[in-house]
């Protein structure tokens, strides 16, 4: 088949960011979106044992990094295009049998496969990024898609609790099929592909497993994909908690979602402030500082909390602070780590992409699940979860990679 998308002509860097934030978005949605059905899944499909709701979240990320592992080489040896096209065509499916499954058992198989379909997108995306930039430009091209990305968290919320008052949380995966469309269409028919047929390199194990050795023998790697794993943990552990803890520690489950947005636009600055002062001081800096800073704050709003020091009125806006810190550090973070780790590896984008991410994933997906299900209603085990998280990475990045 000739693949004609590498004649297209070349579109604008913000059309390209545009572009590669609405696939970044996919994974947003398809968590966010299920926050406020979470305990009408729990209530319909799980009443014995209201957590187990929670694996809905935890499930999808586990299946998307198992299917990092896969898309990144095949779209190295097919190009990126394609590959996010059938990855997409698999969630969209997914989430279709998602709308129909009768049991949670059953919705969770489907939300591991609708994560593996995701997986193309998300991480197809970060090759084409690297396929064009390097180093510090691929950061900066890393911090506006995360600035764009972070508008879908804070609505994404809202879409879920629209749908459900309109229909039932069932509908919620029918708007994954028409988001996942959209974002085809405009993909197909704008984005030329960057990978040229030159530069493939042929679906073998043999090749696979030499490039995924030689990413072991960068230390930088290593310690990217290791401090990924243990931010993003802390994330999706917070993911999980969060409107439990806004509906039975501070009674505010009917606002959750204008919440989570006031959250969501909070933390954009995260990104804006990357890409301002990342050129200036540097991806490891910024990492560093960044962790070091919401360490600080997650230690200080545990300690007054357990030790009946934190006045009632001031518990809930320091839940908000705390929140917009955390996810203000993805946007401070994770860009750089990923530019970090794929510096040395441009010639296998792809399956350097691949395997980065599905271990990180699938290894915050180990770290968070015990702290989403130990929360009791409080806010404790979330923030000593996270906090012991959040040390881990510090350590490895000041002692592992410390600032040039």
């Amino acid at each position: 088949m000739t693949d004609t998308s590498v004649v297209q002509k070349p579109i604008s860097q913000t059309e390209f960011v545009a572009i590669i934030a609405m696939l970044f978005a996919t994974i947003a949605i398809s968590i966010d979106a299920m926050l406020p059905a979470l305990p009408d899944i729990a209530a319909a499909l799980s009443p014995d044992a209201p957590n187990a709701a929670q694996l809905v979240v935890t499930s999808f990320v586990f299946g998307m990094g198992i299917g990092t592992l896969f898309a990144g080489p095949l779209s190295d040896a097919f190009g990126r295009k394609r590959v996010i096209m059938f990855g997409s065509a698999l969630y969209a499916l997914a989430a279709l049998a998602c709308y129909f499954a009768p049991t949670l058992e059953l919705l969770l198989i489907a939300r591991v496969v609708q994560g593996i379909g995701s997986a193309a997108p998300r991480t197809v995306s970060i090759a084409m990024v690297r396929d064009l930039f390097s180093g510090r430009d691929m950061a900066r091209i890393m911090s506006f898609a995360m600035l764009i990305f972070t508008v879908i968290p804070a609505i994404a919320p809202l879409m879920g609790q629209g749908i459900i008052a309109i229909a039932d949380w069932h509908a919620i995966f029918l708007a994954y099929i028409a988001f996942s469309a959209i974002t085809m269409l405009w993909m197909g028919l704008r984005q030329p592909e960057t990978l040229p047929v030159t530069s493939r390199r042929p679906l073998r194990m043999a090749t696979l497993w030499s490039a995924t050795k030689e990413l072991g023998r960068h230390r930088v790697i290593v310690i990217s994909t290791l401090v990924q794993a243990l931010t993003l943990g802390a994330l999706f552990a917070t993911l999980s908690s969060m409107h439990g803890i806004f509906e039975l520690r501070f009674d505010r489950a009917e606002t959750f979602p204008l919440w989570f947005a006031f959250i969501a636009v909070g933390s954009m600055s995260g990104s804006l402030l990357n890409s301002r002062i990342v050129m200036t001081l540097g991806m490891r800096r910024v990492i560093t500082g960044t962790l070091a800073a919401q360490l600080g704050l997650t230690v200080i709003c545990l300690l007054t909390i357990a030790s009946g020091l934190m006045p009632e009125a001031l518990a809930f806006p320091a839940h908000l602070l705390w929140s917009i810190g955390l996810f203000s550090m993805m946007g401070l973070t994770m860009g750089n780590l990923n530019a970090l780790a794929m510096e040395p590896v441009g010639h296998i984008a792809g399956l350097a992409a691949s395997v980065i991410s599905c271990l990180a994933t699938v290894g915050s997906v180990l770290l968070a699940i015990p702290v989403g299900l130990a929360f009791n209603g409080t806010v404790l085990p979330l923030l000593a979860g996270v906090a012991a998280l959040l040390a881990g990475a510090l350590a490895l990045m000041r002692y592992g990679l410390p600032a040039r």
